[in-house]
């Protein structure tokens, strides 16, 4: 088949390029499916506590993923800024992942232990009592609100069906561990936790 034929022949030109493109994409995402390394958690990764748990969806609910991303690139000032870079293993659990290209803010994959939870709550209270150039909203009322408890276990049903290792325990004991907690606790119990159940060498 000559280019001259393919060329005249819009109908023929978009089939041949959908057929290349869609060879081109399975080549490149299918063996994703098989490699250990973008599949499988890294050693030592756990799925949240009920609290962090709700906490990360308060962390969603607030559009907080809007301005900071959770991915660190692996170049030099990516890793001497934030740590270690970021590998798909880690992310294994989170559904939906919130990785991010966005960075209003900094990048929180490893904010986790690197600040005090008293630091955390004042931040939240009012972010330029500790950062003065800071831009961020204040999110004071998320001291004020109390959780309930009776969507977590729902929520950890629904995570188990996407693989999450969530026991009975775990999922029987969910309303109770965060019954009566306040959104804040619950949002700096989520951002304490990121990128410290994973050692990565």
């Amino acid at each position: 088949m000559s280019h001259e034929v393919v060329e005249k022949n819009v109908g023929l030109l978009v089939i041949l390029v959908v057929i290349v493109i869609s060879f081109g994409g399975l080549a490149e995402i299918v063996p994703l499916y098989f490699m250990k390394d973008t599949t499988q958690p890294v050693e030592g990764l756990k799925p949240y506590t009920a609290l962090q748990l709700e906490g990360r969806d308060i962390y969603i609910r607030e559009a907080c993923n809007a301005c900071h991303s959770q991915m660190i690139r692996p170049f030099r000032a990516e890793t001497e800024r934030y740590g270690h870079y970021s590998v798909a293993g880690e992310f294994v659990y989170d559904h939906p992942f919130l990785w991010g290209s966005k960075r209003t803010g900094p990048d929180l994959a490893r904010v986790g232990g690197r600040y005090s939870d008293d630091w955390h709550i004042a931040h939240l209270i009012n972010p330029r009592d500790v950062v003065p150039e800071s831009n961020m909203p204040t999110f004071g009322f998320l001291a004020d609100n109390k959780l309930t408890g009776e969507d977590t276990a729902a929520k950890m049903k629904a995570l188990k069906t996407l693989g999450v290792p969530y026991t009975e325990a775990d999922i029987a004991g969910a309303a109770d561990a965060v019954k009566g907690k306040t959104e804040m606790k619950a949002l700096v119990a989520y951002l304490q936790n990121l990128g410290t159940a994973v050692s990565i060498r």
